[in-house]
């Protein structure tokens, strides 16, 4: 019996000795490329550093699971361990950050030949841009894991990532080792987010605060001020919005659609300038329209209050009393689509002021926008010229500018210890409680089609964000509401909340 254990042993191992076993593949140090430059902003002149590379994160058993790459630009003279940082991310989820890094925070920027419709080819220009925010605080652009040329590592998996609070946690876990990396735990700290970016900017404070029940650690990292543009607070397909807020939603995007009639002529402006028209539009939407759709629908509403509400409904967007539908819904796509048909053109969803003609359209929902389709080229290959030229970053892998297939249809909606459905305004109400100082600055464009500013007011008002550290401001431009010449007055909004939340 014994020297039949001892031969099955045997063999078992000279059968291991025989086998050969892959072993894990080495994690290299993380990616590192400094570069020195000198930008002028008004009438300073900057010198400073720029760190292109990764930071790797950690689960907690101190293994590798993933690697989020950013750009760092700081300063270089005074050195100032208490100077403010700007943290700043896009949206999607699925966008890298290099729309507000090219388009109007960074200390270089594309040109675009012209702010509406520009050219789509290259040759694409990169200057310096003296709306830049280096003036006043250190920039961070965070990728996101799945953007850019971050990517999970290790033992990380894709889906440890793709979802609301992971994505938050994920980043969280980044800003905390980078002011560790950067030892400015002492620094003033403020977030930027557009698009989505502003619904994860929204919900960070909860991650960088963390606790028992939610995520289930403690960083005890607060936050100066906080900017959203393009803001959209309330992304959850996993709770479809309630009969009362598709009417609310509907009411609330025909300022948007009074915007883009007046740019384009399709009014009678009668010496009403953009933000007036805009808000008289406003006004008729939260009151007789509302009030009107809610009739509608509940089938109650007259002939003649419908003739009324339709020949208003004209006034303001510009289409025919044929166009309105009679239960005066009209989607924000329709309309797109409907205003400049006599002319054979579609309005920008991202930005209502680009065109593109409406034949031959593809259909997708991002290339084929007249806005999306048109300066995307150009960020794009502006931030590529300026990625290898300036910062000496050549990788063998592509950046992933925006990312859709296999993170959308894995993203997790489900959130821990928030009720579905629940607006993000709700966890930036939670974090002002927590933190009386925190400021902060909504920003939108009136031609932003995409994300109405006044649903994110709307939003934010039902949260009850407290009203004194609170600010919203509206710019004539889209969606990337820095595109034209509102780069400046933008940037100089972000000055302000940044000196006066120090």
């Amino acid at each position: 019996m014994s020297k039949r254990i001892f031969a099955l042993s045997l063999g078992t191992v000279l059968l291991a000795a025989s086998t050969t076993f892959a072993a894990p593949t080495p994690i290299p140090a993380p990616i590192q490329i400094v570069t020195h430059h000198q930008t002028k902003i008004g009438r300073q002149t900057i010198r400073y550093t720029a760190t292109a590379g990764e930071i790797y994160l950690h689960d907690l058993s101190g293994e590798p699971t993933g690697s989020i790459f950013s750009f760092t630009y700081i300063k270089d003279s005074p050195r100032d361990a208490q100077r403010p940082v700007l943290f700043v991310f896009n949206g999607g989820p699925g966008s890298a950050s290099l729309w507000l890094h090219m388009g109007v925070v960074g200390p270089e920027r594309v040109v675009l030949d012209h702010a509406v419709n520009p050219s789509s080819v290259p040759p694409f220009k990169v200057s310096e841009n003296p709306d830049s925010l280096l003036d006043v605080a250190d920039l961070v652009f965070i990728d996101p894991i799945g953007t850019g040329f971050s990517h999970a590592i290790g033992k990380g998996k894709p889906e440890d990532f793709y979802g609301v609070d992971e994505d938050a946690n994920s980043v969280a876990q980044f800003i905390e080792l980078w002011l560790t990396k950067y030892g400015r735990w002492n620094s003033p700290k403020f977030l930027m987010g557009e698009s989505y970016g502003s619904e994860r900017a929204a919900i960070l404070p909860r991650a960088l605060m963390g606790g028992p029940t939610y995520l289930g650690m403690m960083r005890g990292i607060t936050v100066n001020g906080i900017v959203l543009l393009g803001t959209a607070l309330g992304t959850h397909p996993d709770a479809p919005p309630s009969a009362d807020e598709i009417l609310a939603d509907q009411a609330l995007a025909l300022p948007g659609f009074a915007a883009a009639a007046w740019y384009h002529n399709k009014v009678d402006r009668a010496g009403r300038s953009l933000p007036q028209f805009y808000d008289e539009a406003d006004r008729y939407a939260h009151g007789d329209y509302l009030t009107a759709l809610h009739k509608a629908a509940a089938n109650t509403l007259t002939d003649d209050e419908r003739s009324a509400a339709t020949a208003k409904l004209s006034m303001f967007t510009g289409l025919p009393a044929s166009a309105i539908p009679k239960d005066l819904k009209l989607s924000s796509s329709a309309f797109a689509k409907e205003l400049l048909a006599d002319q054979g053109a579609s309005l920008g969803m991202y930005d209502s002021r680009y065109t593109l003609s409406t034949a031959h359209s593809g259909n997708e929902p991002v290339a084929d926008d007249p806005a999306m389709g048109q300066y995307v080229p150009g960020f794009v290959g502006a931030f590529h010229e300026m990625l290898g030229r300036d910062l000496n970053v050549h990788l063998d892998r592509p950046y992933l500018a925006i990312h859709w297939r296999g993170l959308l249809d894995k993203w997790n909606w489900k959130r821990e210890q928030v009720t579905p459905g629940q607006s993000a305004a709700v966890d930036l109400a939670i974090a002002m409680r927590r933190n009386p100082k925190l400021r902060v600055l909504v920003a939108g464009g009136y031609y932003d089609l995409n994300s109405a500013p006044a649903e994110a007011l709307r939003d934010l008002q039902d949260a009850g964000i407290p009203q004194d550290r609170l600010s919203f401001r509206l710019y004539e431009s889209g969606h990337m509401l820095y595109i034209g010449d509102t780069a400046k007055p933008f940037s100089d909004d972000v000055r302000a909340l940044i000196r006066s939340a120090r």
